[in-house]
């Protein structure tokens, strides 16, 4: 299973959240970390693609880039 990593500008919690209401429906995705910390994103999934997975997380609406591989 692919996984992909994103660099998201999260400044607190209610940012982080957002990004992980927004996998936790996002169907296809197998399995998600959100780390406030370093700002980064990774998740896992099985039918989607890494331009999918970057569509579901910028309706977060916080500034996001792929980061890669």
């Amino acid at each position: 299973m692919p996984t992909y990593k994103f660099k998201v500008a999260m400044s607190c919690g209610g940012c982080s959240g957002a990004v992980t209401r927004i996998l936790q429906k996002t169907e296809g995705v197998q399995n998600f970390d959100v780390s406030l910390e370093t700002q980064l994103v990774t998740v896992t999934t099985d039918t989607l693609s890494q331009d999918q997975v970057f569509e579901a997380v910028k309706k977060s609406g916080k500034p996001t880039e792929i980061v890669p591989s």
